[in-house]
């Protein structure tokens, strides 16, 4: 799985800080061969940043707005251990991902198989 973190709504130098706490918060909770983290621009929730995604192939894609990576990495952690056990992503009792179950903005379907 991938959290992506959008790098627009911030300075370049706090995403960049952000996205170090995070990876260094998903080494220590064991899951460095299983989340990555990466960047992109505008995630189109720019009137609450800052904005992350997570997604995997095969999975559910959440949209989360509002995120403070100064008290919201541990829910971030609990959120992707939540995500990866979910069948297709697909979380039905999000009370494990804390804070981030009101930064929710969007959850997307798996897309489905294309038919042959």
């Amino acid at each position: 799985m991938n959290i992506c973190i959008c790098n627009t709504c911030a300075l370049a130098a706090s995403v960049t800080g952000s996205r170090l706490r995070l990876m260094a918060a998903i080494g220590a909770a064991g899951l460095n061969d299983t989340v990555s983290v990466s960047t992109a621009a505008c995630l189109g929730a720019c009137q609450t940043p800052s904005s992350v995604a997570l997604q995997g192939q095969g999975r559910a894609t959440y949209l989360f707005s509002g995120v403070s990576f100064d008290t919201d990495i541990e829910d971030l952690i609990a959120t992707c251990r939540t995500y990866l056990e979910a069948p297709d992503g697909w979380i039905e009792d999000a009370r494990p991902c804390g804070r981030l179950r009101s930064c929710l903005r969007a959850r997307i379907p798996v897309m489905p198989a294309k038919e042959s």
